[in-house]
């Protein structure tokens, strides 16, 4: 498994039930694809440094998770298709390796 962070952001004239809605909906299909250990982080609503889709302000939700590649191509396909996600960024997390100790 590997850890990946998904970054997004929702058109900011979203009610608090699609807000929701959408959050589920993306942690259900990752679910669905075996994915392990999500941690969602709703950042709230943030200006945003350039017009996107004529809007100045966008809600930002944070999603770190440990997956496989094949469920990061199904989440991004549908966040590139659904009218409510203007941005979205996935990275892969560096795993370092715990520090051995010294030992004299």
């Amino acid at each position: 498994m590997t850890a990946y962070e998904t970054m997004y952001i929702l058109r900011p004239d979203l009610g608090e039930e699609q807000l929701d809605q959408a959050i589920n909906k993306y942690q259900d299909l990752l679910k669905d694809q075996g994915v392990e250990a999500i941690d969602t982080q709703h950042r709230g609503k943030r200006r945003l440094a350039y017009e996107i889709q004529n809007f100045r302000e966008g809600i930002y939700v944070q999603m770190n998770y440990n997956g496989q590649g094949h469920a990061i191509a199904k989440l991004e396909r549908e966040m590139r298709i659904s009218e409510n996600v203007i941005r979205y960024l996935t990275i892969k997390q560096e795993v370092t390796p715990p520090a051995e100790s010294e030992e004299e």
